[in-house]
C-alpha cells in the first residue's frame, strides 16, 4: 500500500523545503507541484491548454504509480479553499490512496504575508522554480492571489481524518517536519538514497 502526505499552503510559505526534510527524514518520494508545472511550461508554454493539460496528465500518472507500486509520496499544493474543485480535487487524492490501503495525511502551513514575500526571493526557490526567478511578476502574483483566494482553512476547520495545521512563519522546515512524523506517528522507510531523492 502507498500513503500520501499533501504539505499545503499559500505560495511562498516553505511547502518545497517542508516537503524536503520529510523525503529526507522518512525516505519517501517527493514530487512537489512545481516538478509538474515548469516540465509542461517548457514544453508548451506558461498557461496554455496543453500546458494545463500535460500539469494534469503528469500528476495523475505519478499518483497512479505510487498506488501500483506502493511507493509513499509527498506532494506539495496550494488549494484555494473557497473553490469547491479545488478541495474535491483534494478529497479524490485521499480517497485513491485510502481505498487502496494507504493512508491520506494532510499538511497545512501559514505564515503572515510578510514573510511569503521574503521567502518568495530565497536562492533555493529560484533555483528549484524557474517560473518564479521573474520576482516582480511573481511577488504581484502572491499578493493577488491572497486578495482573490481563501489560502487557508478556518479556525477549527478540518477536512480530513489526518489534517494537522501549522504556523511555521518562525519555524525552520526541519522543525515543521520534526512535528508532522510526532503528530502523525511516521517511521521511516528503509531505502537508499537513490531511490527517493535521485539526481537531487
Amino acid at each position: 500500500m502507498a500513503n500520501l502526505i499533501v504539505v499545503c499552503g499559500p505560495q511562498a510559505v516553505g511547502k518545497m523545503t517542508v516537503a524536503e526534510a520529510l523525503r529526507d527524514k522518512l525516505h519517501w518520494n517527493m514530487m512537489m507541484n512545481h516538478d509538474s508545472i515548469e516540465l509542461s511550461d517548457r514544453i508548451f508554454g506558461f498557461g496554455t491548454p496543453a500546458q494545463k493539460a500535460l500539469n494534469g496528465t503528469i500528476r495523475e500518472t505519478v499518483f497512479a504509480l505510487a498506488v501500483k507500486y506502493n511507493v509513499d509520496l509527498i506532494f506539495t499544493f496550494v488549494c484555494a479553499f473557497d473553490l469547491p474543485e479545488d478541495v474535491a480535487y483534494l478529497k479524490a487524492l485521499e480517497a485513491q490512496f485510502t481505498e487502496s490501503g494507504g493512508q491520506f495525511y494532510f499538511v497545512e502551513l501559514s505564515a503572515s504575508l510578510e514573510t511569503r514575500l521574503l521567502r518568495n526571493e530565497t536562492p533555493h526557490r529560484m533555483e528549484r522554480k524557474p517560473s518564479k526567478r521573474n520576482a516582480e511578476w511573481s511577488r504581484r502574483d502572491i499578493q493577488k492571489t491572497a486578495e482573490r483566494h481563501k489560502l487557508n482553512t478556518d479556525a477549527g476547520e478540518t477536512l480530513f481524518a489526518h489534517h494537522l495545521k501549522i504556523d511555521n512563519t518562525d519555524l525552520s522546515p526541519d522543525e515543521v517536519a520534526d512535528r508532522v512524523i510526532e503528530a502523525f506517528g511516521l517511521v521511516p522507510n528503509e531505502k537508499e538514497d537513490k531511490e527517493y531523492r535521485f539526481g537531487v
